[in-house]
């Protein structure tokens, strides 16, 4: 099994880490394929959440992989398969049940950047930098862009995506990227705060809840609010619900059941 990418369950968390520090972390069709294993091994073991990250201090993820041996680079095409690799873990992304949080340990650029933008929630040390700097060399970030146009201002984005150029973590804070930024020292701490306030939520809340965001995101105010009560009594017959509000008046904790 490649070790280009570990996959490490810790208690009720599965930690995805990229394991190329040599190469700062950068992506390709391997690595691409091993992220998208663990996350299909967190629905399927019923995990709580997942953090996305990096090994070492210097980078989160530098973004594609552009040595010229590579193998699966961004921007090999297999014409047989009706979804680009990146395409396809971004489907994943979209469709996890599971809280996704990135660990931002290190620099994020290009491809790195998008794969930030697609995860729910983040955390970046605040000494690190971000950028999608693809038009250094002569292309534009045309994959990682719908999540990007989702998240980001758009005259930002145009800056970021026109210059180049690279931005610190307390911009990214500022635009939206980034839940917190911390000193580095604190960066565990402040995880794993988030992640107690995080796995002791109800399963069934969560991915209903996921479910509804990634929807009414694309719609307009109409037939967001059209979905929204369809979704409602189909979120209160739950197993969850019933749960959650017997909780509440017997002044206990939940036992949820996921369902």
């Amino acid at each position: 099994m490649s070790d280009s990418v570990l996959i490490e369950r810790r208690d009720a968390v599965q930690w995805i880490t990229i394991n190329r520090e040599a190469r700062r972390n950068a992506i390709n069709q391997e690595v691409i394929g091993r992220i998208g294993e663990g996350i299909r091994d967190a629905v399927a073991a019923e995990a709580r959440a997942i953090v996305l990250t990096g090994v070492g201090e210097k980078a989160f993820c530098a973004g594609a992989d552009l040595a010229k041996d590579v193998k699966g680079g961004a921007f090999a095409v297999d014409f047989s398969q009706p979804k680009h690799y990146i395409v396809q873990l971004f489907k994943y992304i979209e469709e996890c049940p599971l809280p996704l949080i990135a660990r931002v340990n290190g620099h994020v650029m290009a491809g790195g950047f998008g794969l930030l933008c697609a995860c729910d929630m983040a955390i970046a040390a605040d000494d690190i930098r971000i950028g999608t700097t693809e038009s250094r060399i002569g292309v534009t970030p045309m994959m990682i862009l719908p999540y990007m146009l989702r998240l980001l201002p758009a005259r930002k984005l145009q800056e970021m995506c026109i210059t180049g150029e690279q931005f610190s973590a307390a911009e990214g804070l500022e635009w939206g990227v980034f839940n917190y930024v911390v000193p580095r020292a604190e960066l565990d701490s402040k995880l794993d705060w988030l992640l107690a306030r995080t796995v002791g939520k109800s399963p069934t809340a969560v991915r209903l809840g996921k479910q509804a965001f990634h929807a009414m995101r694309d719609m307009s105010l109409g037939q967001a609010l059209e979905y929204a009560q369809v979704m409602v009594p189909v979120m209160s017959s739950t197993e969850d619900a019933a749960e959650g509000m017997q909780a509440f008046q017997d002044k206990r904790a939940p036992a949820w059941t996921g369902r």
